[in-house]
């Protein structure tokens, strides 16, 4: 079998393809001219864990020029942790640059947490000032301030892993306002002196258990707001006459059942009355059989009720 010289180029392409792709012969290369040393067969190994050579090469060669200690296997683990390897030498480099005790350890840890690092070492060189929405609270006068604050915080990048967030400082310093407002006698102390809220709430030390520490809290705005007091006086004057009303028709409506009650005794009192009439005539009847009643008690009976009708007639009269 003759071997052509065709065959032989496509086995040669064939073959320095497959060993440019497993030896990043470039990079190693450029790795050697920076001073990075780096076995030839730990790139290959790279490729076979499947680990881009060049994630990790170049975060080294940047590390190592910046003067930052860094392990090639140090950043193998982080990659393979999930890690993002650029972004914590680049921390490590704004870090070192800045006097700032930032290891490799903790800026993976601060990595892994879901954190950028980057982020948060660029937040403790250049603090970040966090507006706070309008907060609104009563004086003990009664009157309603509406407040803006400004807090300016710094990344604590020991307390990061782990640190409460922005929406905390932002929860504490509104609850911190509420209650500096809400301690003053008169809202005109607030509006006069402003400054007093920021240096009552400082003092609480809101930054504790969070990933940030608080330089300093600034009130940008207040405002007037209702006089709650006087609202609520008058809420509470008109739920005193209501309870007043609603107890008058109570006792308007007993009063109502009352004579209604008496009215049904009358009623009833006369029916019982105008029975008992009716039953004189069977009574008198009943008199005369049994020889009770004679004629002439009957006619004396019967004179004194005339003599009776003819009194009430005559005072009648007189009356009108």
């Amino acid at each position: 079998m003759t071997i052509t010289p065709v065959f032989i180029i496509i086995v040669s392409v064939l073959g320095a393809g497959i060993f440019f792709y497993f030896v990043p012969f470039g990079l190693w290369i450029s790795a050697l001219a920076s001073g990075v040393f780096i076995n030839i067969f730990s790139l290959i190994a790279m490729k076979l864990r499947k680990i881009p050579p060049r994630e990790i090469v170049e975060p080294l060669i940047a590390g190592t020029k910046a003067g930052i200690a860094l392990k090639r296997d140090q950043l193998e683990s982080h990659y393979l942790a999930g890690g993002h390897v650029n972004r914590v030498v680049t921390a490590l480099i704004a870090a070192d640059k800045a006097k700032i005790e930032l290891n490799f350890e903790r800026a993976a840890a601060i990595d892994l947490a879901g954190r950028d690092v980057l982020e948060a070492v660029r937040m403790s060189v250049l603090p970040k000032v966090i507006s706070t929405p309008m907060v609104s609270a009563v004086a003990k006068d009664g009157i309603q301030l509406k407040a803006i604050s400004r807090v300016t915080v710094r990344t604590d990048l020991d307390r990061l892993v782990g640190g409460a967030t922005e929406e905390t400082i932002i929860a504490r310093v509104g609850e911190g306002i509420v209650s500096s407002i809400g301690s003053a006698l008169k809202y005109k102390d607030v509006l006069e002196n402003p400054d007093l809220i920021s240096k009552a709430v400082l003092k609480r030390g809101l930054d504790a258990g969070t990933a940030f520490e608080i330089l300093s809290i600034d009130i940008a705005d207040v405002d007037v707001g209702e006089n709650i007091g006087a609202k609520l006086q008058a809420d509470q004057a008109e739920t005193d006459k209501t309870v007043a009303q609603a107890k008058a028709e109570e006792k308007r409506v007993m009063a109502v059942a009352k004579e209604q009650e008496n009215k049904a005794l009358v009623t009833e009192m006369e029916a019982k009355l105008r029975e008992a009439e009716a039953r004189i005539p069977l009574s008198i009847a009943k008199a005369f059989e049994t020889g009770n009643l004679g004629i002439m008690d009957y006619y004396r009976l019967k004179n004194i009720q005339a003599d009776t009708n003819m009194r009430e007639s005559i005072s009648d009269k007189e009356e009108k």
